[in-house]
């Protein structure tokens, strides 16, 4: 359980409570901090500011007495990255903290320059950079997303150069800080409104160049990171060669100036009339040299002696047709008069062998009734039945006697 001093009926006055309050953070002695200064202030040569931490959402007041602004040597303004000497103050009068400032100087450009350049690093090596991963931005359009300052010039560029390329282009604009400490988290609200528009085709940022610290912002991770997780293709166009910010790298698109951004996200209007008026025109040589390819096809089958005298293709066949009609005759004739030989051979033959030629000699078949020949004259008795063949007929008789 906490301390507690004085009581109900024996309080401390606020004028102790002050004083201790003083007493204990005058004990915290100075500190050197590094932040962004993202006010200043001038009021009779004392100077009103504010420091914002470089990678938390952190914020401090600190007062920059006149007697100590005027021993500094260096110039500074809003927006620049510095490093401070201050010293916690107490104010027991108003009842107010501040943190009074003895020094302040620049960050040194070399130091900011590593910081972005292992940031860089890092970034590419979890392949936020990488070609592969970089949409291509819509041939047109529907509605272009705009971030960038209010009533800035870059605005005016990008909405008069792509209404000139293409009058009926629409644009979503939504205002952004382009510097200092507003500037990450309006232009991280701008970019997630833009994105969850499902009519915003692509998305453009945009900021008349400047010097390298007021470029700080569009290599904050933060914003970095949430254009490489968006959706809709974005194009980068800060403006600025000498100094890119790492979003010229993660963007799907880079432009160097406003201008060119818009140049580069809608076509030509004009441009795209003579390209269909030349295409039209191409397309008709195409088609005519077709046509007239054909036709000359056409032609030259019509010319053929087999189209203009069809019969000529029967003519050229009847010699060879009618040689082989004769010449099947002639095969059909000898084959026929082969086999007639070969048929009446034959028959000489069968006739020879034939019973028949036997019987028409005289000569006749005896048999019993039940078929059987009779060779012998045992072979039937008196009163048999015989049944007996001559060359023309058969004969019925009966066995009255044999003789031996």
């Amino acid at each position: 359980m906490s301390k507690v001093t004085g009581t109900p009926d024996e309080p401390r006055s606020v004028h102790w409570l002050a004083m201790t309050m003083k007493d204990y953070i005058g004990r915290l002695g100075s500190v050197w901090v590094e932040g962004e200064v993202t006010q200043w202030s001038n009021s009779r040569g004392n100077v009103f500011g504010k420091l914002r931490d470089a990678e938390a959402d952190a914020t401090v007041s600190f007062n920059l007495w006149s007697s100590t602004a005027s021993r500094l040597t260096e110039k500074f303004e809003q927006g620049d990255r510095v490093v401070t000497l201050v010293k916690p103050d107490y104010w027991v009068k108003g009842g107010t903290l501040s943190m009074v400032a003895s020094d302040m100087r620049h960050v040194g450009l070399g130091e900011l320059l590593a910081r972005l350049e292992r940031l860089r690093q890092q970034l590419q090596q979890e392949g936020l950079f990488a070609a592969e991963r970089k949409r291509r931005l819509p041939f047109l359009p529907n509605t272009i997303g705009l971030i960038t300052g209010k009533d800035s010039d870059a605005e005016k560029d990008v909405i008069r150069n792509a209404t000139l390329r293409w009058p009926d282009v629409r644009f979503r604009v939504a205002h952004a800080a382009v510097q200092g400490d507003r500037a990450v988290p309006t232009v991280l609200d701008a970019l997630a409104t833009l994105e969850a528009d499902p009519e915003v085709d692509v998305i453009v940022i945009a900021r008349g160049g400047g010097d390298f610290q007021n470029l700080l912002p569009f290599s904050d991770e933060a914003i970095v990171r949430a254009v490489a997780a968006a959706t809709t293709p974005v194009v980068s166009a800060i403006g600025h060669e000498a100094d890119r910010p790492l979003l010229d790298e993660v963007a799907d698109l880079r432009a160097s100036t406003p201008t060119d951004a818009a140049k580069r996200i809608v076509p030509d209007v004009a441009e795209e009339r003579i390209r269909i008026d030349q295409s039209r025109v191409q397309l008709r040589a195409r088609l005519t040299q077709f046509v007239q390819r054909e036709i000359e096809r056409v032609e030259s089958i019509r010319s053929r002696p087999s189209l203009q005298r069809p019969e000529s293709l029967i003519d050229a066949h009847t010699d060879d047709l009618a040689r082989l009609v004769q010449r099947a005759d002639e095969l059909m004739e000898r084959t026929l008069e082969r086999s007639s030989t070969s048929l009446e051979r034959l028959t000489g033959s069968l006739r020879a062998l034939s019973p028949q030629s036997t019987l028409d000699r005289g000569y006749a078949v005896v048999q019993t009734a039940g078929g059987g020949v009779v060779r012998s004259a045992s072979d039937a008795a008196p009163g048999d039945a015989l049944l007996v063949t001559v060359a023309n007929g058969t004969l019925d008789a009966d066995v009255t006697s044999v003789h031996r």
